[in-house]
């Protein structure tokens, strides 16, 4: 098995890392600190056709696959993570279910802009009081056979995207019915921003990913047409665990770039800073400390990458991406932690990367799918 990068592969990773370094790394301290979101990066990012790595030309797409959008994040990430999963999202979260299970009218509706980066979309699956414990949705759509519409009611919680300028819709999950069995008929609907009883609440006050859009939604007799249900009627649950399962590749590799930037961040501070009369990555200590921060980088971006790779291949690839985003995330926050330690004070000013990396990793731990889920998922693989 080869995981050296292909020429055109190699040139994509190339292009991001200098996009990331001269547009993205000179303005994004101060998004951060003044909680805004970076529109006229998103901008450039879609004129450099990101939003559409993955998605065939016919669409709007730059007729990429999966594992080109992985890079891209991976190198986003060395530098900044709230641009990083502005691009996660919009992709993997947002355009992603409409391209897998939309109709021919909704993709012609919805991808260009998306594709594009011209417009986001969210993807409303988590709710208050029911994180990892999906299956528990609370939201409600009842097609009201009089106008041929959904009318929902609930609420969503922590989605990204979900309130920008340029946000076009979010994909929602809810109960929809009950099945044969008893248990909840979940389905996806989208819901264009804008649309009456749609609110959209103030963005939160987060400890990391403070240039990202994040808020809570609710949804108070909203009505939507009946064909904005996406896919088949009772096959949320389905829809939204094959988007979640892929998404975990991508979180793996933003979180390997977090981690990677956190080794570049170190090496390039253990050169410059002095103490008792010499840089102290002259100090054993230090090397060491870096030396296992880029085997930790290094091992984690070969399981994303085996990940990526068996999802490309057609081949069963749950339990390689569950453990790619367990052991990237986990990575991310030990890196991030020695990275911060190296830099000793200065880690603690928000001046210095390495905060901003400190503050982001331990979501990574959290998002699509907790570290306890992604050992359930693994466990479960295995027989257990």
């Amino acid at each position: 098995m080869d995981f050296r990068l292909t020429d055109e592969q190699e040139a994509l990773r190339e292009s991001v890392r200098d996009f990331a370094r001269d547009v993205v790394a000179p303005v994004i301290a101060e998004h951060y600190e003044r909680h805004t979101f970076p529109y006229e990066v998103i901008r450039q990012m879609g004129k450099m056709g990101l939003f559409g790595l993955p998605f065939p030309e016919e669409h709007g797409g730059m007729g990429g696959d999966y594992f080109a959008l992985c890079l891209a994040l991976e190198e986003l990430a060395r530098v900044d993570s709230s641009v990083a999963i502005t691009l996660e999202a919009a992709v993997s979260l947002g355009a992603m279910p409409i391209f897998r299970f939309g109709t021919d009218e909704q993709k012609r509706r919805w991808l260009p802009k998306l594709l594009s980066g011209e417009a986001l979309a969210g993807f409303g699956l988590t709710e208050p009081g029911f994180g990892s414990d999906a299956g528990g949705t609370q939201t409600r759509a009842v097609l009201d056979e009089s106008t041929d519409e959904w009318v929902i009611n609930g609420s969503k919680a922590f989605i990204t995207n979900s309130g920008t300028d340029i946000t076009a819709l979010v994909t929602v999950t809810a109960v929809t019915g009950t099945r044969p069995d008893g248990a909840k008929e979940l389905s996806t609907i989208i819901v264009p921003s804008g649309t009456p009883g749609f609110t959209v609440a103030p963005g939160y006050s987060k400890v990391g990913w403070n240039a990202s859009d994040t808020h809570e939604l609710t949804f108070d007799d909203c009505r939507v047409p009946a064909e904005n249900l996406l896919g088949a009627r009772g096959r949320g649950f389905a829809q939204f665990l094959r988007i979640l399962d892929e998404g975990r590749i991508a979180i793996a590799a933003l979180a390997v770039g977090l981690a990677q930037g956190c080794v570049d961040e170190s090496v390039k501070y253990a050169k410059e800073r002095h103490a008792f009369g010499q840089p102290i990555g002259n100090y054993q200590a230090i090397q060491f400390k870096i030396a296992d921060m880029e085997m930790k980088a290094h091992t984690a971006r070969l399981a994303y990458y085996d990940a990526a790779a068996r999802m490309l291949a057609g081949e069963p690839f749950k339990r390689h991406a569950a453990i790619a985003k367990l052991h990237a995330s986990t990575v991310a926050v030990d890196n991030a932690r020695e990275a911060t330690q190296i830099h000793g004070g200065y880690g603690f000013m928000n001046e210095y990367p390495v905060a901003r990396f400190w503050r982001d990793s331990k979501i990574l731990e959290i998002g699509e799918g907790t570290s306890e889920v992604q050992r359930m998922i693994i466990a479960r693989d295995l027989g257990m």
